[in-house]
């Protein structure tokens, strides 16, 4: 491993990052877990804007914890996120759902409900007691549903769709919502080949052609290097190594976060880094 790399993996604790007041979304100092268990411990992190940043990492490294934590799902046990410059739990609920989107692994569904009516949804934090649904809601729906290539199929049930079309739909119900950073976690999980090249490719048109600024936790390293702007390695509940640019991870990296011998390859198309399970390991 190179020294830089090994530098910061190293590192259980990070020093909050110099970028962090100009980021959309921080965290500084992050605690968390579960009742007595700490799942995450001493994280700093800050999200740049318009972009794709991936969390990798192997099975209870706190991806998913520390994902809770930026939505609001879970309270931090020590240290304080920040949205807009805001210390995202003290904001109202409202404020935050108008500035952030959460597309959590297994959102629940009503039976029956439309698509249309789903992506609907997306507008509840713009409503209120006196505000009723607007043109402007109307063309928030209409948008969503044709950026996410969903707007053929609005009057059908969402319970009647594919896996790939569903989680489509779930998205453009976020969109609907118009908040800068969407979060995500593990948005391809059951899907297959096709459905999660479709997600992903949605994923990085958006941060590319809409500005939205976009966190997701990914369980293939593999598609993380391919579709991310930047990448972050977790390990043990810290952050092991930020990748700005996925063409910084080499086998060393790989090797020392997931704890399996890896061959380092580069995609023939793009170049990219790709990484096999070595074939001296994998009968084991």
């Amino acid at each position: 491993m190179q020294n830089g790399q090994q530098q910061i993996f190293d590192q259980d604790r990070m020093a909050t990052p110099p970028e962090a007041n100009l980021a959309p979304l921080s965290a500084d100092g992050i605690s968390a877990g579960y009742g007595r268990q700490v799942v995450v411990d001493g994280i700093s992190l800050a999200v740049p804007e318009g972009k794709m940043t991936v969390l990798v990492g192997p099975n209870g490294s706190g991806k998913s914890t520390l994902l809770s934590v930026m939505a609001r799902l879970l309270k931090p046990l020590a240290g304080t996120i920040c949205l807009d410059g805001k210390e995202l739990h003290r904001m109202p609920t409202r404020e935050v759902a108008r500035r952030l989107g959460l597309l959590p692994q297994s959102p629940l569904l009503p039976e029956g409900l439309t698509v249309y009516d789903l992506v609907s949804r997306g507008r509840y934090p713009h409503q209120g007691f006196l505000r009723q649904w607007t043109d402007a809601d109307e063309a928030a729906v209409e948008q969503a549903l044709d950026v996410t290539d969903t707007l053929d199929f609005a009057a059908r049930p969402v319970d009647s769709l594919s896996g790939g079309q569903r989680q489509r739909c779930w998205i453009a119900m976020a969109l609907a919502q118009q908040t800068p950073v969407i979060l995500l976690d593990e948005p391809t999980t059951f899907l297959d080949l096709h459905y999660q090249v479709e997600v992903l490719d949605l994923l990085r048109h958006l941060t590319r052609n809409h500005g939205r600024t976009i966190v997701a936790v990914l369980h293939d390293l593999n598609f993380a290097l391919q579709y991310a702007d930047r990448v972050v390695f977790l390990k043990d509940g810290a952050i092991r190594f930020v990748a700005e640019k996925p063409s910084d991870c080499t086998a060393d990296l790989i090797r020392n976060v997931f704890n399996v011998e890896v061959v380092h390859l580069s995609h023939p198309e793009t170049g990219m880094p790709l990484f096999l399970p070595s074939a001296r390991t994998a009968g084991r």
